[in-house]
């Protein structure tokens, strides 16, 4: 109607100045609509997302374990991100399905009443592409379940890396471990490859699409019909209708390879959904027994008892437990239990928060009865050692404790949980010798706290059997004997004939030594128990109130607990966990630099140099377009057909190749860049130093792993290829409307300024929103991964809903951060449409005034292109935000890229000769070491020296600095002063590498990754397989891997979940047998073995290591009694140093110890 107004020379202006605004206020309208619709979208979506992460949360705490390790956790972090996230984004598409026809529909009926049937020649070319697209979209989906797999199985990689890493840095081992993640990289790459191929070509047929409707449209029409004239109303119209068109033909593509991803993944959430959970009626829990399993024998035991459970290593004794709480499939009988329950699991889980919150596990603050529970189970003398007494933050699965107080904790939880059952599970292995008495006496034994509960505890430990009511012996999963110590004694049996060989004297002995025991006792610990029935009595008494009331009084150690707060308060509470940070303020212009660089700079100038060329071709067809029209006027139609035709069809063809050859330069440039930056990102990580790893928790750098390369492979190509697009059409827009109504340039100005205002508020809202989007989404996996790992001790104490709840608040608050960023999506839409339609009414304004000079043709192309200009701004800020938002991804990848590493591998001037260390020789000279930059030292000023040979034994209450000393060797902590040298050669001056992998540790938490066992003991390759078996006949795995069908290919699950710790921990000696170097150390290695499995162990040790240097940090005495020289470390000093003999006959620290052993009068 503007263009026929144009050409009437006397039509009054009125009817010119309303056209203009009806169009504006047409579009207004439209804005306002659409972008109420696109809120409703993203909220429905926004729940949705919530609703399936707490789906798949809630299904986690109640799967069963063998469930458990067909989705690991990665898998299950990735469900939660990645798949969660592609339901939000159908919901915005959703409505398209049915709404894109009808927008072709209407477009098509006013295009036939335009140009009649000549429409149907460029209806045909559009059916032509759409099964194009389909092929493409098909492809691209098999690609993409393809990559997702890759993709899985390496963050599930990266997960168990990242839990491993202490282990992996000792052994020397990263270089196999990143080769293995590389190589799955680059099949996740090759896939992100063929992906980019087909994306550009299916880029092409939809930039080129309009264009080829518009060709074949016009040019049947001028050659069916000689008196078919194209004018300038009848071409830009037209042209306008094919412009939307392209909307919804583009977007159907988009929204069935949506739908497509989403059905894919709805697959994989429905099968996590759908596996097998915890039957909760397998443990009948309101029997009038107190906990009877029903088990080729059947047995019963009364209230108030305390039965032990012993036997071999894997014999089941942990299956019991786990039965009695319901963890494991039942397949016959019954099991019940009355009563509450608490569960101290063999490898403690702590929770990354206070260690007070890790007590209380949810319970009220009672203090007289927290007290009672601390003294009880001897972490009074750990808390004035930790830096912020009981409100010390714990890093992510207790890091920052030891061992053995981990251990504590985990049992304090237990005891203040108060519950009618107890089932602990070997909680007495990971403690030193006499504090394990100390928890036997004033806890679980006879007259601890817990008498009268029913208490079931597992153990290797001899020495309490006396003094339990009954004992189990467990052969093999069945039950061999049961009775009290004194019966069994009588019976004969195979218990019998054990304890025979192991205890060493008398017990009646034993039991006299107990009241003279406990003066020796102060020199440990800071204050004297004294073991007489009366205190136990009334500590029993002030845990567990509700018993008696009169014993307000006297109880606990109050007295020293707040001196204890008090010395505490100055200090500012440390946190070990830094909170992740969130970047401020504009992406830098180096992040994008960096981007370039990683893509290339050359290639990414040549990107843009070719996006300029496609613009100008797709400029150039439109102005030959005006000229064409505008042979109507001249009537010279006829003579130029075939020119005009086969120009126009040329230009248009060169903007398809160009688009074609952009799309793929830009892909491969992407895919370089995403290679370059993981390789950096995973070198950077393997030589990070332990320290890092300590106080960041793994969720965090596991978010670098998932979502941020992922954002880099997948999200930022797309968003690249649509910012240069969107940004040349823009300027391209802005050239014709200027160069066509010189006069529209005045407005320019004004609007430019109100746009770059709009469009600069909202990127940093938007920028920092995303941000802080980010920061707040690790919590939500860091949380889920301890959630899994703590899943039976959750379930235990009935913490389920609590749990839920907890998740689903760290949920909530990832969405205060995500809602702000939708509305401030819409605010933005209104805003910019808004100076769009401002262009369209002044371009038509324009039109109206200067209508005398201005010929229909450029009229035409002017306002075309203006109702184009509100499309490409949009989606200009849109896309400028998206890549800024996403280039953070970048950003903080480069963040974890660039992190201190710790020394070289391999430093070529200073490697040593192969042979060494020939003769063993360890000195320490002045030694001093700290954890962390910052903190106080662990060892101070230690000055010994070993000769080849010698056997070391290290012995020291928790906390001495025990395993300090041994990471020391390893420079796993660097001196912080003073050196070690091993034959002379200083180790500080060694590669790592060099000097790892000359050396051999047994660590304490012994750590299996996923994959056959041969790759467990030998990643490199290096070793035979007769080799092999020889290491697996001494570690005495030799009958348990050949009675398995597949040998040495046994597949271990993630963290080895499928052995029992015991035999993870006999894996681990025969690495150590493998490797047989000339230095070994042992830190607690047969702790969760039982004696006899301890005795083969350290026979195996004698014989094979005879020559070799060997350091043993033990807490059984008996272990180290028969070594060359013991040495006791009290807080990071030596206290003694001396054979055991001697030390005995000293009657120092080390004679107490052996005395609460039981293994000196």
């Amino acid at each position: 109607m503007l263009i026929s107004f144009t050409k009437q020379k006397g039509a009054p202006d009125w009817w010119g100045y309303s056209l203009a605004f009806l169009m504006f206020f047409t579009a207004v309208l439209q804005t306002l609509i659409l972008h109420r619709h696109f809120q409703y979208c993203f909220v429905t979506g926004m729940n949705i997302r919530t609703a399936v992460i707490g789906a798949i949360y809630r299904k986690a705490l109640v799967i069963t374990n063998a469930a458990k390790r067909s989705s690991t956790v990665g898998e299950v972090v990735n469900l939660m991100s990645v798949d969660a996230q592609r339901f939000m984004d159908l919901t915005t598409f959703l409505n398209l399905l049915w709404s894109a026809p009808l927008q072709i529909m209407l477009a098509l009926y006013f295009l036939w009443q335009n140009l009649g049937p000549s429409v149907l020649a460029g209806l045909a070319v559009m059916i032509m592409l759409i099964p194009f697209n389909a092929v493409i979209a098909m492809k691209t989906r098999a690609y993409q379940v393809e990559q997702m797999q890759y993709k899985d199985s390496r963050i599930k990689l990266m997960n168990e890396i990242l839990n491993g890493i202490k282990v992996l840095k000792l052994y020397a081992w990263e270089n196999s471990f990143k080769e293995k993640v590389l190589a799955i990289r680059q099949k996740e790459l090759n896939v992100l490859r063929k992906t980019a191929y087909l994306g550009a070509l299916s880029t092409m047929a939809w930039t080129s699409a309009p264009f080829l409707v518009a060709l074949t449209t016009f040019a049947v029409y001028v050659t069916v019909d000689e008196n078919n004239i194209l004018d300038a109303e009848r071409a830009f119209v037209s042209l306008s209708l094919f412009n939307i068109l392209r909307f919804p033909l583009n977007m159907l593509p988009q929204v069935i390879s949506s739908l497509v991803q989403a059905s894919v993944s709805l697959k994989r959430i429905q099968r996590f959904l759908s596996h097998d959970e915890l039957d909760p009626s397998s443990v009948d829990r309101n029997n009038t027994a107190t906990g009877e399993i029903r088990h080729i024998s059947f047995f019963f035991f009364f209230l108030g008892s305390l039965l032990a459970v012993v036997g071999h290593v894997g014999c089941g004794k942990s299956s019991l437990i786990s039965a009695l709480l319901g963890e494991v499939e039942k397949l016959e009988g019954e099991v019940s239990t009355r009563g509450s329950v608490a569960y101290v699991p063999q490898q403690a889980w702590i929770q990354n928060a206070t260690l007070r919150d890790n007590i209380l596990f949810g319970k009220p603050y009672n203090e007289p009865k927290y007290c009672c529970v601390l003294e009880a189970c001897a972490l009074t003398p750990d808390l004035e050692v930790l830096p912020g007494g009981d409100m010390t933050e714990i890093g992510e699965k207790g890091i920052n404790l030891s061992g053995g107080q981990r251990q504590r904790v985990s049992l304090a939880r237990a005891l203040y949980s108060d519950t009618d059952i107890y089932l602990l599970d070997d909680p007495l292995s990971a403690v030193d010798a006499h504090v394990a008495k100390h928890i036997f006496d004033n806890l679980i034994g006879p007259e601890g706290v817990l008498k009268g509960k029913t208490r079931i505890l597992v153990t290797h430990g001899i020495s309490f059997l006396p003094q339990v009511d009954n004992i189990m012996v467990m052969v093999e999963g069945r039950v061999s004997e049961m009775g009290s110590y004194q019966e069994l004694l009588k019976q004969n049996g195979a218990f019998a004939e054990f304890l025979r060989n192991y205890a060493l004297e008398d017990i009646v002995e034993e039991e006299e030594a107990t009241g003279r025991a406990s003066l020796s006792f102060s020199l440990l610990y800071h204050l004297t128990f004294s073991l007489k029935a009366k205190k136990l009595h009334n500590i029993r008494l002030t845990c567990f109130p509700q018993r008696s009331r009169s014993v307000r009084r006297h109880g606990c150690s109050q007295r020293i607990h707040s001196d204890q707060q008090e010395k505490k308060a100055p200090h500012e509470m440390q946190k070990l966990i830094q909170a992740e940070t969130a970047e401020t303020g504009r992406v830098k212009t180096k992040v994008f630099l960096e981007y370039a660089k990683a893509v290339g700079l050359l290639l990414s100038v040549f990107i843009c140099f070719l996006y300029g060329c496609q613009s100008a071709a797709a400029i150039g067809g439109n102005i030959w377009l005006s000229q064409w029209t505008n042979d109507a006027l001249t009537n010279q139609t006829q003579e130029n057909v075939h020119m005009r035709v086969g120009v126009y069809a040329s230009l248009g063809l060169a903007q398809g190749i160009l688009v074609l050859i952009c799309s793929f330069t830009l892909a491969m440039g992407n895919i370089g860049a995403a290679r370059k930056l993981h390789f950096n990102l995973l070198t950077n990580k393997f030589h990070t130093p332990q320290s890092f790893f300590d106080t960041t928790p793994l969720g965090r750098i596991i978010n670098r792993f998932s979502k941020d390369i992922y954002i880099i492979d997948e999200a930022l190509p797309s968003t690249v290829l649509m910012f240069l697009a969107t940004f040349f059409a823009s300027l391209s827009n802005m050239i014709v409307i200027v160069s066509s109504t010189p006069i529209f340039a005045v407005v320019i100005a004004p609007l430019a300024f109100v746009y770059i205002f709009v469009q600069r508020f909202y990127v940093a809202t938007s920028r920092q929103l995303k941000r802080l989007e980010s920061v707040s989404r690790s919590p939500i996996y860091s949380h889920f991964s301890e959630t899994v790992t703590g899943s039976s001790v959750i379930r235990a104490y009935g913490r389920h809903s609590a749990f839920v709840v907890m998740s689903d608040m760290k949920v909530d608050e990832n969405q205060k951060s995500y809602y702000p960023g939708i509305v401030s999506n819409r605010w933005l839409g209104v805003r910019i449409e808004f100076i769009g339609n401002c262009i369209v009414l002044f371009a038509a304004l324009f039109a109206v005034t200067g209508k005398d000079n201005l010929n229909p043709g450029l009229v035409g192309l002017s306002v075309s292109y203006a109702l184009q200009v509100t499309m490409s701004l949009n989606w200009m800020v849109r896309m400028t935000s998206d890549l800024e938002s996403n280039i953070v991804a970048v950003e903080r990848v480069k963040e974890y890229s660039e992190t201190k590493t710790e020394a070289p591998w391999e430093v070529e001037d200073k490697k040593p000769p192969p042979e060494w260390p020939t003769e063993g020789n360890v000195e320490f000279h002045d030694y001093s070491v700290r954890y962390r930059e910052g903190l106080d030292l662990v060892l101070k000023n230690l000055t010994l020296s070993v000769k080849g040979g010698e056997k070391i034994g290290i012995v020291g209450r928790t906390g001495a600095g025990k395993s300090s000393m041994t990471l020391c060797l390893f420079r796993l902590l660097e001196a912080a002063a003073g050196e070690i040298t091993i034959d002379g050669v200083k180790i500080s001056e060694l590669g790592l590498h060099d000097l790892r992998s000359r050396l051999t540790i047994i660590p304490q938490e012994p750590v299996l990754f996923s994959g056959s066992l041969k790759m467990n003991l030998d990643p490199f390759e290096k070793y035979s397989d007769e080799e092999v078996w020889r290491a697996l006949q001494q570690s005495h795995l030799h009958k348990f891997v050949s009675n398995q069908p597949a040998k040495l290919d046994l597949e271990c699950s993630e963290g080895g979940e499928n052995l029992s710790v015991g035999q993870r921990q006999l894996v681990c000696l025969a690495r150590a047998l493998l490797r047989k170097t000339r230095i070994l150390i042992l830190d607690e290695a047969t702790a969760a073995v039982d004696l006899e499995t301890d005795d083969l162990i350290q026979s195996t040790i004698r014989t094979q290591f005879e020559d070799c240097t060997v350091f043993t940090i033990a807490h059984r005495l008996n272990t180290i009694m028969d070594y060359t020289r013991v040495l006791v470390l009290d807080k990071g000093q030596i206290a003694e140093f001396d054979t055991p003999t001697n030390l005995l006959s000293q009657r120092g620290v080390f004679y107490g110890m052996a005395k609460d052993a039981g293994l000196t009068q």
